[in-house]
This record gives structure tokens, sequence and C-alpha cells, in this order.
């Protein structure tokens, strides 16, 4: 195999462009792997095998000018001496030339040696090593953002949320991965199994036979990962250098029997805030998934636009300011779901919402959505409400359980309050009410922006839930921040 053959075979790693080198151990077992195949057929043919470490720098580097600019990034990670030898400015110069070079149709233009050359004695002497290699990446890096901006741009004004999210998933080769990491340092990359998306949120699932013991471990990252050159011609392809871009830290010593929503006969389930579900097996106590909610708010820029170490930070809202002594308390709209496996038990749509200042109390203002009083407005959940889980082995549902989905729009129809979470109902006892009511159930969910309350029913004769209550408890300090109001 020579040299090219290896570099584009051989040495396709994941990188958070800050450059994450716990892949080098990857890339360099490859290259053992390689060259001792290269021994053998020597050994076999007589012939005198050549190793590219051996070889000169200058040779090297002859080499290297002959690769693209994915290739010559997985290079570096091969080992100390090619990385620095990638990071030479005279390699990076040419790719960036002709990448970047204004092109004109009348003019005679220059070859891709001439022009790096004409550059060559002002912009690569007096630069650091790697400084041409950051500006191709931060140049290609805003072609994606450009893009993916162009894509979202288009908003439904039914929902507040861009029409073409799945589109931007796809064209920019988005997925999703999960760090584990062990408490000596060590850690673990795992790739997403299973994808679905939902009408206004995205659900990911990790599972396998290879997950590290449980008592080893401290923390769990999630990131959105993207190739760090995107080519709309093409398919995305897995095969190179990725951006990873931090969603959310969780700490795993947070699952305590205060976080734990539900169970089966199999395994125990776990939701840590925001929006991440881990199964225990029951016998072991150790990993059996993980799944993680994310919702269409955002989650395109929150997943390729943050770093390897800093999560992506939402622009900053610039309040409308309104005279009205009740602005920011009226004209919401709410968006609400519940599912699980592609089974949705609960859509429903309600406008013109609003609160009064009299319900203002402790830090909150409460919107009631549906009233217990009024029995028109209460909804029934369609089917046997259970969230759906599976792994290699195995698969269940746990009873009761799902995921919400709510999207609250402001009264221009902005996203004001949106998350994915997995919920579940605890019971509250039997009914106060005629005997054909069932036992009464509640569903909680609590954030750092608000909290959603939901009173159930079960009907004896028709089995099934009844929603006669749902109740929005909204911080008056987000209230204040949005609509720049001073509740």
């Amino acid at each position: 195999m020579n040299p090219l053959q290896f570099c584009r075979e051989h040495c396709a790693v994941y990188l958070s462009l800050e450059f994450d080198f716990s892949m080098l151990s990857l890339a360099r077992a490859s290259l053992r792997q390689c060259a001792g195949r290269g021994r053998l057929r020597a050994e076999s043919t007589a012939e005198r095998s050549v190793s590219l470490d051996s070889m000169p720098s200058e040779v090297l580097l002859k080499i290297f000018c002959n690769l693209d600019a994915v290739t010559l990034l997985c290079t570096g990670c091969v080992n100390r001496r090619f990385y620095h030898l990638a990071n030479d400015n005279f390699l990076w110069i040419r790719i960036y030339s002709a990448a970047f070079s204004p092109k004109r149709s009348n003019w005679k233009v220059n070859s891709v040696e001439k022009t790096a050359g004409s550059v060559n004695v002002l912009s690569v002497k007096d630069k650091e090593a790697g400084y041409w290699k950051r500006e191709y990446i931060a140049k290609q890096r805003a072609r994606v953002r450009a893009a993916l901006a162009q894509v979202l741009k288009p908003v439904n004004p039914y929902t507040g949320l861009p029409v073409k999210t799945k589109e931007a998933v796809r064209i920019s080769g988005l997925g999703w991965v999960i760090i584990l990491k062990e408490k000596n340092g060590k850690e673990h990359i795992m790739e997403h199994i299973d994808l679905s998306i939902n009408d206004s949120s995205v659900t990911i699932m990790w599972y396998g036979k290879t997950w590290p013991r449980l008592a080893t471990l401290s923390t769990l990252d999630l990131y959105g990962v993207t190739p760090v050159f995107m080519d709309q011609s093409k398919t995305p392809s897995k095969n190179g250098p990725r951006w990873h871009s931090l969603i959310a830290k969780y700490n795993l010593s947070n699952l305590t029997e205060s976080t734990m929503i539900g169970g089966d006969r199999l395994l125990r389930i776990f939701c840590l805030c925001p929006g991440l579900l881990v199964g225990l097996w029951k016998r072991e106590e150790e990993l059996a998934f993980v799944m993680a909610s994310l919702h269409f708010h955002q989650l395109v820029e929150k997943s390729t636009l943050g770093s390897a170490t800093v999560p992506y930070e939402l622009p900053p809202h610039i309040p409308l300011l309104d005279d009205n002594p009740e602005y920011g308390l009226h004209g919401y709209q709410l968006h609400i779901d519940m599912h699980s496996g592609g089974i949705f038990y609960l859509c429903g749509t309600f406008r013109n919402l609003f609160t009064k200042k009299g319900y203002i109390e402790d830090g909150y203002v409460k919107i009631v959505v549906i009233s217990f009083k009024n029995n028109t407005e209460h909804l029934p959940l369609i089917g046997k409400v259970g969230l759906s889980w599976r792994t290699d082995i195995f698969d269940g549902c746990i009873k009761s359980c799902s995921i919400m989905d709510i999207t609250l729009l402001d009264e221009y129809g902005k996203p004001f309050w949106c998350f994915s979470s997995p919920v579940c109902m605890r019971a509250l006892g039997p009914s106060d009410g005629p005997s054909f009511l069932g036992q009464t159930s509640c569903v909680d969910y609590v954030d750092s922006e608000g909290k959603v309350h939901v009173e159930l029913v079960w009907i004896k004769e028709t089995e099934e839930y009844f929603i006669v209550s749902l109740v929005l408890y909204l911080r008056i300090a987000k209230i204040n921040r949005w609509f720049g109001t001073a509740y």
C-alpha cells in the first residue's frame, strides 16, 4: 500500500477542531498494522521496505503536497511528527488559494502553484505554523454556517419552528455521539444507533454490548458531530475529520432514586435534565441504553455551532417594548405532543392563552391551558401510554412513561419556551368524582424557565386517560428578560 492510499483509507479519525488527540492510538494502530503487512510482503519477495516515519521531512512534505484537506488533517493525527509536518503553512496556503482565490473569467488565471507562490513570501514566513490551516478551516466552517442558515430560514407560522430542519440534518451529515468519561480520565465514544425524527423533536438511542462499568464512570457528554467540510453534491461521510459541538454535560452520580421515573421487569430508567434518559439493568446495575430527546428549536445550531468544550450560546433576545400594562402576559400559543416509538398519545394546540398579574406567585406566573372545571376542554390520551426501549438483545415498553414536547410561542409567534423530555405519570389516588372515574395521576416537568403540571383521570368504561387539567408556570424572570418588563 502506497503512502497516499494509507493516508486516505486508514487515517479517518474524528476531530473536534481544537484537535482532540484521543484517537491517536487508533491511527497509530492502523499505521503499525499497515506497516506490518508491508514487512511481510517485503520479506516474502526479498524486497526492502521503507517506513514512512523514517523518511526525511523533505520527502514527506513532498508527499503531503499531493493530499487534499481532509486527508492532510487525518495524516496530522498519526503521530507528533506528522502533526507538525501537516501544519506546514506552505501546504495549507496551496489548499487555501485553490479554494478561495478570486476567479476572474476575463483574466488569465494563474495556476495554484503560482498563486500560492505569490503570497508565500508575505503570508507564510511571518505566520506561526498552522495559521493557514486554521484560516482554511474557519472559512470552510463559515460556508457551512451560511448554507445551514439559508436552509433554516423559512419558518412555519403555525409552529414557529424552521420548516426544513430534517433537510438541514440530512445535508449537513449531522449525527450525535455521547462520550462516557471514567474517573481516571479515560473516554469512551459511542456513536448513535437509532434515530427517529418526530413532529417537533428528535429522539436518539445508544446501546451495545461494550458499555464500560457504571461504577468507573463519572460524566456523560452529549455532542453533535458534523463533517468539517460539507459538500452538498455528495452524501456526507463519517470517514474524515468531524466537528464536535458540545450540547450538554451530565453527572452520572445523579442516577439516584430521585431521578428514577419508571421501570419494568428488566430495567429501571432515570431522567437527567435536559432530556436524557438512562436505562440500567436491574440485575447488574449496569448501563443498558441511553436515549436523548432534543427539541427542534435551535437544534441544528446547538449541534453544529458549539465547540468541543463550550456549548453554542443563543443570540441575545432584544425585547420589543410595549406600554400595555399587562404586556407579556397574553397572546401565548402552545403546541404539546406526548409520544414514544413513533406513536403519538397526544397532539394538541392551544391559542390565545393569557394570565394576569394576580396569578404571579413565588416567582412564577400561572397559565391555565385546560381547566379542571370546564369539561369541554378535557382531552383523551390515545392508546396505551408507554415508553418504548430497545437494546441489541431485548426490547420493551415501560408503562405510564412517554416523551413530552412543549413549544410555547409568544404573541409574535416566536419560540418562548421549548423542551423535549421523558416524563412519567405518577398516581395521586382514587378520584373523588363519580364511580366510573378511576385513579387520578399527574405528570410534572420542571426546568430553569418554567414548570408543567398535568392531571389525568382514568376512565374505567373506555379504559383511557383523560387530561382534566393542564397548567403552565412561567418564571417571571424569564418573562421580564424576554419582554423588557418589570413584574
